[in-house]
């Protein structure tokens, strides 16, 4: 079981390099909406906010998204990663800052 979690994360890390890990399991309408909304709101760019994220935590990104969070906490980029143990995080980046908010191990 653990080498076919091994060998499932090497054919991801391969695709991702192969797409490019900024664009994981995002398709062009959601990587046009995300840079139209950071343009407009003035915000950090995914790409910059990846690198922030993986900074936090190394790994590769399965999924990004952005998300404007209720109670005037403004944009965060969250992005799942998944670490060299095969451990899956939740990061997430203050899209006006750059700064780490949250990073979380997800247990299921």
């Amino acid at each position: 079981m653990k080498n076919l979690k091994t060998i499932s994360l090497i054919g991801a890390a391969t695709m991702l390099m192969q797409v490019g890990v900024a664009h994981a399991d995002l398709d062009a309408d959601d990587l046009r909406e995300i840079r139209k909304i950071s343009e407009g709101f003035g915000l950090i760019s995914l790409e910059e906010a990846q690198a922030k994220a993986l900074e936090a935590k190394p790994g590769i990104v399965e999924d990004a998204d952005l998300e404007d969070r209720a109670f005037d906490k403004g944009w965060d980029y969250e992005f799942e990663i998944v670490d060299a143990d095969g451990g899956e995080w939740e990061v997430l980046i203050d899209a006006k800052t750059g700064e780490v908010r949250k990073t979380t191990q997800d247990w299921f």
